[in-house]
């Protein structure tokens, strides 16, 4: 008689087709609250490894999507936005059969779950979570004088296409509030996630970041929304922060001190925290008139 062998895996697909030929990577972790995680430029889901855990063990079943493009995901050539970003969270969504999510993103990974929360209005979403937002404009215009010079994103979708890695070596020196504020292993380990991006996505992520203009689809968002933000970021100026909280009217907006844009690593304790208090909140109205750095 032959002993059938137990199963070791909870049967969780690690890949999923959004698109033909296009199969994304999934990270699905633990068990209660679905947690929807969107990593940011150029990275992948891989960069919450310090949060995954802390979720899980607070009672979290934490879902890590790695965009078209980037990380363990298909690469595939066409077309690379925020509307795409958004569908492709949708057929996630939808084939997990997921509900009552909350869905938090990191810098362009912020600008892509806004786009989902106004696009498909709040579908099965029941609060949102911003972190560094290269939102609502990464890039300075005419009416909007907070983010980056468009020349400064112009130079380095020049850098891409001449020397990637100089490209992620000045990106890494950006990333937190000083060029020594992370571990040099961990700045190790951010390139090496930067890099398994392709070249071609990580051009159009610079472009989406620079082109991109999401101040009306803030105003279709209602559900209660936390904005995490480094008061020290030099990527995506706290100034950001400040116009998405003034746009969304059920939002309230945490500095974080002692960060730049890797807030999620330079006050990871704070932040991983912070999180689950909020994920675990009952609270349905969040709005408060000034800047709180402890969440309700």
């Amino acid at each position: 008689m032959k002993s059938q062998a137990s199963r070791a895996a909870f049967g969780r697909p690690e890949f999923i087709e959004v698109e033909n030929n296009v199969r994304l990577h999934v990270t699905d972790l633990g068990d209660g609250i679905p947690v929807v995680l969107i990593h940011g430029w150029p990275f992948s889901d891989a960069m919450y490894e310090y949060q995954y855990g802390h979720l899980v063990k607070s009672g979290c079943r934490v879902i890590g999507i790695t965009m078209r493009g980037f990380g363990l995901s298909d690469k595939p050539y066409g077309e690379y936005n925020y509307d795409v970003f958004a569908d492709d969270i949708l057929a996630v969504l939808k084939q997990l059969q997921l509900h009552d999510i909350v869905l938090g993103g990191f810098s362009f990974g912020a600008a892509a779950v806004i786009r989902f929360a106004a696009k498909y209005n709040t579908h099965s979403l029941k609060k949102l979570a911003l972190f560094g937002s290269a939102a609502p404009s990464a890039a300075q215009r005419e009416d909007f004088p907070y983010g980056l010079p468009v020349a400064t994103l112009d130079s380095l979708i020049q850098l891409n296409a001449v020397n990637r890695p100089q490209l992620i070596e000045v990106f890494s020196q950006l990333f937190g509030a000083s060029e020594s504020a992370l571990p040099n292993e961990i700045s190790r380990w951010l390139a090496n996630l930067m890099m398994q991006a392709s070249g071609y996505t990580t051009e159009q992520g610079l472009l989406m970041i620079r082109d991109s203009d999401l101040r009306s689809d803030l105003k279709r968002i209602k559900i209660p929304t936390v904005i995490f933000h480094g008061r020290l970021d030099k990527l995506c100026p706290f100034e950001l922060a400040e116009q998405i909280h003034s746009s969304i009217e059920n939002s309230r907006l945490f500095a974080f001190e002692k960060s730049g844009h890797a807030l999620f690593l330079e006050e990871r304790e704070k932040f991983n925290d912070d999180l689950v208090k909020f994920i675990k909140s009952e609270t349905t109205m969040l709005r408060e008139p000034a800047v709180s750095k402890e969440p309700a």
